[in-house]
């Protein structure tokens, strides 16, 4: 499938750093995963909806849920961010964003990354 979304190895060693180590048996391709993640969040789709090519969709919507409650995304987003220099502002094309039917329950259970130092924010 030519329309699915894939991280290049660049961007993936700069990723790997806050993605946690492998315990025990050696798990799925990590970059097949979190492309899957990503993919399934970009589009709307249900995990059970997930192309054959990221993975089996259980293993995709588990590390999902584990990722988000260890704050894997969380660092994803904040700290290189960090590292560079400080914006006064960002901007996001909304387009992009879809709301799944279930977006809202996330925050509360502490699965929504929170990427703003806004206080009352995520």
């Amino acid at each position: 499938m030519s329309d699915l979304l894939w991280l290049t190895d660049k961007q993936m060693r700069q990723i790997e750093p806050y993605l946690p180590l492998s315990h025990g048996i050696p798990r799925v391709d990590d970059k097949r995963v979190l492309m899957g993640i990503i993919f399934l969040i970009r589009n709307g789709l249900d995990w059970r909806d997930a192309p054959r090519d990221y993975g089996p969709h259980k293993t995709i919507y588990k590390r999902f849920i584990r990722w988000s409650r260890l704050g894997v995304f969380n660092r994803i987003f904040a700290e290189p961010s960090a590292k560079g220099p400080r914006l006064e502002r960002l901007m996001i094309d909304a387009t992009h964003l879809k709301a799944h039917r279930t977006a809202a329950s996330l925050l509360n259970k502490g699965l929504f990354p929170d990427v703003s130092d806004e206080p009352g924010a995520g």
